[in-house]
């Protein structure tokens, strides 16, 4: 799975905004708050950001209107307005027109997780931890058990009991925690992370008890 707000997040960091991003996550009764905050960001020189725009569906001809409704001469000139969903035949089709589309797909194959994890890492972080042998060494692994079980879903059954929604905000927190238990931990603690990584983070969306004890074993390789 692949979820753009990390890089508008990067995006927004290399340009000065990331304190103005407005994120709203679209649902039930969200309406209001996005039209509230489209209104107050145009004139405030905000990022604002609506997310899964393919879960409310019942909204989209009143942002398509508000989109339509655009000024640039009365806005602004600092505000975007992000719009982030999956394909849906709900989204307005003149918003894709008058907009700039982009698409993240999921990477195919280890080769390409690998990648995307790696260029995703800025040198600082990469070499902010104070094990940097212990923590590039495990970063890799990571990586790679990211990229294996999300090619593991490629085989139904085989691979996975139940296709599961893994995605790369699992990635990021698992080596966020990576470094930060390295650098708090006098050793490297072993029993914590394989708990973190496989119970909690990756494993909070497994259902299946077959499905856990696999990905419980196989991080314990990494």
């Amino acid at each position: 799975g692949s979820d753009p707000m990390a890089d508008i997040q990067k995006l927004a960091e290399g340009l000065d905004m990331l304190a103005k991003i407005n994120p709203i996550s679209l649902g039930q009764g969200q309406g209001p708050k996005a039209i509230a905050g489209i209104e107050e960001g145009s004139q405030s020189g905000k990022w604002v950001l609506l997310q899964n725009c393919h879960l409310a569906p019942s909204f989209m001809p009143t942002m398509e209107s508000l989109v339509e409704k655009m000024d640039p001469t009365n806005m602004n000139p600092d505000f975007r307005l992000w719009l982030t969903a999956c394909p849906s035949p709900a989204f307005p089709i003149s918003i894709l027109q008058m907009g700039i589309k982009m698409t993240i797909e999921p990477p195919k194959g280890l080769k390409q997780a690998l990648l995307r994890a790696y260029l995703a890492f800025d040198d600082e972080w990469f070499n902010s931890c104070s094990k940097p042998r212990e923590f590039h060494k495990m970063l890799f692994g990571l990586c790679f058990f990211h990229g294996m079980i999300l090619e593991r879903r490629g085989f139904g059954p085989v691979g996975w009991n139940v296709a599961y929604g893994f995605s790369e905000p699992d990635r990021e927190i698992s080596r966020q925690q990576l470094r930060n238990f390295l650098n708090e931990f006098e050793g490297v603690p072993y029993a914590a992370l394989n708990y973190m990584g496989s119970e909690a983070n990756y494993g909070g969306r497994v259902t299946d008890n077959q499905d856990r004890r696999a990905i419980i074993t196989i991080l314990q390789d990494f």
